[in-house]
């Protein structure tokens, strides 16, 4: 799978742009907005079933569902954003931002009931002039942001919020409130712009205008086109900064998460401004983030700012969440297949591995290669008391403790669409049902049974009351060389990879698909030509042992928790992979399948598929500041291998907790 999104827009959601009939239920484009290429279905809509529905029961009875109670400190009623006088910043509306999602995806009466507080205090905290949210700063105090409550930032997040709870109740207070919050800014911003406050709004000013883009196409008011363009104006030129400056290549340019957020906002942008320029920006930021911090759980090295590729440089888990975030709001503008490709990347390598099993713990940081998760001092921008890789509550910084509920939930509720040509769409794959209304307003479920990304069919089966036309978008993605298509037992169609197909046919009730992506083995080369072992979406990581310390943390609670745990290895790591040609992958690396996918398969006990091969232990490859020394360059000429070859087992990078993922190679296959 490359990292790399070249911008695709494909014919059958082009072909939809011209058309004037709506259809039903579903938010079209309003002129001048350029058409979207698919049309996000209602929260609830879409039902995770199988491993994906354990993710979301294990958030639920994890952290998501009861961060009140486990980080009080910030969670509790004294929050700014239910009235009170303690956090009055960005982690409340960071937790309810994936709280909610879940809420109403689960269909959980409990967790909605915990976001109601937020919400009617966000709704009625609107004031005359058409200002919400907290309004009054207060002393400082450990481990609370209490200053900054009229920052523009934090309300970006309970827009979000906001959109996502009308999607579920259609409760038009949410129109009325932004429709006067957007008056206000459009006032206000001249005088006091994005970055008055803090800088951070002027860099995450896309997840404002795409909410200004939404209300839009619901209310048709013409001043939101003209503060469209002054929060454009004020937000950080990511399209000339991609276009035509080095900043991706240049080591703390950029913080990671900005970078996450921001990079659809010239995506966002085009939907009002149609230029080529837009798309050709944000290919070439994926292509140089790809060449200069690219790494193989299909993140980058930002800890915290933009630190390069070497693997063992952080990922922060803010910028997963984000970034798919991103990904997903690009993917409905565009219908552009790699960022499908890339947000099953992220989603199936990385943020599982950042997250304890339980959700109740997490990683600030990761590393491609990671052998230690233990509190140190280590080579990272930003280092917080060395907690950064400890799976924690609170180590390393509580940012990523309230931002990380919004991964899975928005990752379930963009699995599926319906489409402009009155069709429906899955474009990202996982077990789950979807209700989407087709044609001229028949209501159809779809039913998706599989142990994707496992495995490969995905099987869809329709359910109508009446026989009915419409089109069904499928995406293949750009890794499969060859997908089969089945309708019925029958192959429909043979297609290649990287393209959206649409069956355009009269469908009844009991109607199955079957989607066949064929997973093949394959290479991708990164940091001092070090090499990752791909199979379909997922990156292949070095099982090892683990031993888990759980540490009392009596130096620094209130910043980074009353506890964590450290991992250390209890099995060889230092490992080069025996060279291996492209053509000869199949026999070099031997597919080994458990026959059965887990509810939960996320860790190296439950893994349902592993990688077996040969490989070399390079001795003077060492431990280096509780982290893997500098990686042997490949192939460095007479490097010092052991000359016996041992069997290696490489496992889905999602299930590890230690790892190794971007390995030297160590001589040829003898």
């Amino acid at each position: 799978m490359k990292f790399i999104l070249s911008i695709l827009f494909l014919s059958a959601a082009i072909t939809a742009i011209g058309q004037t009939k709506k259809p039903v239920g579903y938010t079209m484009g309003r002129a001048p907005l350029r058409q979207n290429s698919y049309l996000e279905l209602p929260l609830g809509a879409i039902k995770p079933q199988g491993w994906l529905r354990e993710m979301l029961v294990r958030q639920k009875n994890g952290a998501t569902g009861n961060l009140d109670k486990l980080y009080p400190l910030v969670m509790n009623e004294r929050n700014g954003w239910l009235g009170g006088d303690g956090d009055q910043w960005e982690r409340g509306p960071y937790w309810i931002d994936g709280l909610l999602p879940l809420a109403y995806i689960l269909d959980d009466q409990e967790l909605i009931a915990k976001t109601k507080p937020w919400i009617e205090w966000a709704i009625k905290s609107q004031q005359p002039d058409g200002y919400f949210g907290p309004s009054k700063d207060y002393s400082p105090e450990p481990g609370v942001q209490r200053d900054n409550s009229r920052d523009w930032w934090p309300k970006m997040v309970m827009l979000k919020i906001l959109k996502q709870y009308y999607s579920a109740t259609n409760d038009q207070r949410v129109i009325r409130l932004m429709t006067n919050y957007f008056k206000y800014q459009l006032k206000e911003l001249p005088q006091k712009p994005l970055d008055h406050w803090t800088f951070w709004a002027r860099y995450r000013g896309g997840d404002n205008l795409m909410n200004v883009y939404w209300l839009y196409n619901i209310t048709g008011d013409k001043f939101l086109l003209e503060l469209g363009d002054l929060i454009h104006k004020q937000t950080f030129d990511y399209t000339n900064a991609f276009l035509n400056t080095d900043m991706l290549s240049q080591k703390g340019s950029i913080h990671c998460v900005n970078l996450a957020q921001g990079i659809k906002a010239p995506v966002i942008y085009y939907q009002h401004h149609p230029e080529q320029k837009y798309l050709d920006a944000t290919k070439k930021g994926f292509e140089d983030l790809r060449k200069f911090n690219g790494m193989a759980h299909g993140l980058y090295g930002g800890d915290e700012a933009l630190h390069g590729n070497n693997p063992t440089q952080g990922s922060e888990l803010c910028s997963a969440v984000e970034m798919l975030f991103s990904l997903e709001s690009m993917l409905e503008i565009t219908g552009n297949v790699n960022f499908a490709d890339q947000i099953e990347k992220i989603a199936f390598n990385a943020l599982p591995a950042q997250v304890s099993d339980d959700f109740m713990g997490r990683q600030y940081f990761q590393q491609a290669n990671q052998v230690m998760a233990t509190r140190y001092m280590r080579n990272f921008d930003v280092n917080h008391n060395g907690t950064d890789l400890c799976f924690g509550l609170l180590s390393g910084y509580p940012c990523c403790t309230s931002n990380m509920h919004q991964g899975w939930p928005k990752f379930t509720q963009n699995l599926w669409y319906a489409t402009p040509d009155h069709g429906a769409a899955a474009l990202v794959y996982a077990p789950s049902e979807a209700t989407i209304t087709v044609a001229n307003g028949t209501e159809v479920l779809f039913k998706e049974e599989t142990n994707y990304p496992f495995e490969e069919t995905v099987r869809f089966t329709l359910k109508t009351a009446k026989t009915v036309s419409f089109p069904f978008h499928l995406r293949v993605p750009e890794w499969c060389k060859k997908a089969s298509i089945k309708i019925n037992g029958k192959v429909w169609q043979e297609v290649n990879g990287n393209q959206v197909v649409a069956i355009k046919r009269e469908w009844k009730s009991g109607d199955v698909v079957e989607l066949e992506l064929p997973m093949h083995l394959f290479k991708n080369t990164w940091y001092e030509n070090s090499v990752s072992i791909e199979r379909g979406p997922i990156t292949y990581a070095l099982k090892m042992g683990e031993a888990v310390k759980k540490v009392k943390n009596e130096k620094d609670p209130i910043d980074y928790g009353d506890s964590y745990e450290e991992i250390r290895p209890t099995t060889p790591w230092n490992y080069g992979l025996v060279e291996a040609s492209d053509k000869k992958l199949d026999q070099a690396y031997r597919v080994e399948k458990t026959g059965t996918v887990s509810t939960f398969p996320w860790n190296v006990e439950n893994a349902p598929i592993q990688i077996k091969t040969k490989a070399r232990r390079i001795p003077t490859w060492q431990i280096y500041n509780e982290m893997t020394g500098p990686i042997p360059y490949s192939q460095m000429y007479k490097l010092e291998a052991e000359p016996t070859e041992e069997e290696i087992i490489l496992v889905p990078y999602g299930c590890t907790n230690l790892r190794i993922s971007q390995f030297p190679v160590a001589g040829k296959r003898k």
